[in-house]
């Protein structure tokens, strides 16, 4: 098996036309038992990784998830983090802002949820969702008392502070890596239907969930412009065909662990104070 994270990967000022990257690929697995060993050998990997990670304390990685309605991000973290110690990781959904949140910056909210260096934090959407969500309804802007939503400039300067604030992440041993689920809108309608159609699923359905769904063209045009000025050396974008849900789990985890590799990490060396201290345990438990 053989997977290129560079192929995933949005180049630097690089303009993205979605229709020209694929929503489906040729698939890693040949089966199903052949999925499950794969996934299998990756989750070993990040839990190794992510132990090392944790015992070096040096750098903090911040995984973010974005796509469409259905794209498979809940699963995708699900799967290929499962392996991972629950107190080195950080899993946070961000939803419509609170009334707080509102009376903040848009980079407020998820500021405060930052992992600590050693740890892995995961954010299932982001302050990303001011450059989509945002765009594609600019009159939620009165509610964050922005009240001119036809001034275009916003989104520019936010793409601006975005790009400034994850230069500043990096600076200070944060590593950002951005996933964008890239699901066709036929997918999608396949998914709701599963989810209408599997009582064990209808919970997962909601009104909202069509009504977005007429404006997949305006969403197609926010997340260009998105990748095209926020895909960075130090943050980058992955757009992962997620057509085939277990195919884009076994590309994300690969390109976690290529990231990890990239660390160079190692395991702190024990100081001469520390060996003292060691010994003397060791000779207690002899008594």
């Amino acid at each position: 098996m053989k997977i290129n994270s560079k192929d995933c990967r949005v180049g630097h000022k690089k303009k993205v036309k979605l229709a020209k990257w694929p929503t489906i690929v040729e698939p890693i697995y040949k089966s199903k038992t052949q999925y499950q060993n794969f996934l299998e050998e990756h989750v070993k990997a990040l839990s190794e990784f992510q132990q090392l990670h944790y015992a070096s304390e040096r750098v903090a990685l911040l995984l973010i998830f974005q796509g469409m309605d259905a794209a498979g991000k809940d699963g995708a973290i699900q799967h290929v983090l499962s392996g991972v110690n629950p107190e080195g990781c950080e899993v946070f959904s961000f939803k419509q802002p609170s009334a707080e949140e509102l009376k903040h910056d848009f980079l407020w909210r998820t500021t405060c949820r930052l992992p600590e260096r050693g740890r892995i934090g995961i954010f299932n959407r982001s302050y990303y969702e001011e450059v989509l969500v945002v765009r594609v309804h600019p009159a939620l802007l009165h509610n964050e008392g922005l009240i001119d939503e036809d001034d275009k400039s916003i989104w520019k300067e936010r793409y601006r502070s975005i790009v400034d604030f994850e230069e500043h992440l990096y600076r200070n041993n944060t590593r950002v890596i951005k996933f964008f689920l890239h699901l066709s809108k036929k997918e999608q309608r396949k998914r709701f239907l599963e989810r209408l159609d599997t009582p064990d699923k209808n919970w997962k359905f909601s009104l909202a969930d069509i009504h977005e769904r007429k404006y997949w063209k305006h969403y197609i045009k926010a997340y260009e412009h998105c990748l095209s000025a926020t895909s960075t050396p130090h943050a980058p974008w992955y757009i992962i065909p997620a057509d085939d849900k277990e195919n884009a789990r076994l590309i994300i985890s690969n390109i976690v662990i290529d990231t990890f590799r990239e660390l160079k990490m190692a395991y702190p060396k024990a100081t001469a104070k520390r060996k003292r201290e060691l010994k003397a345990i060791r000779k207690e438990l002899k008594k």
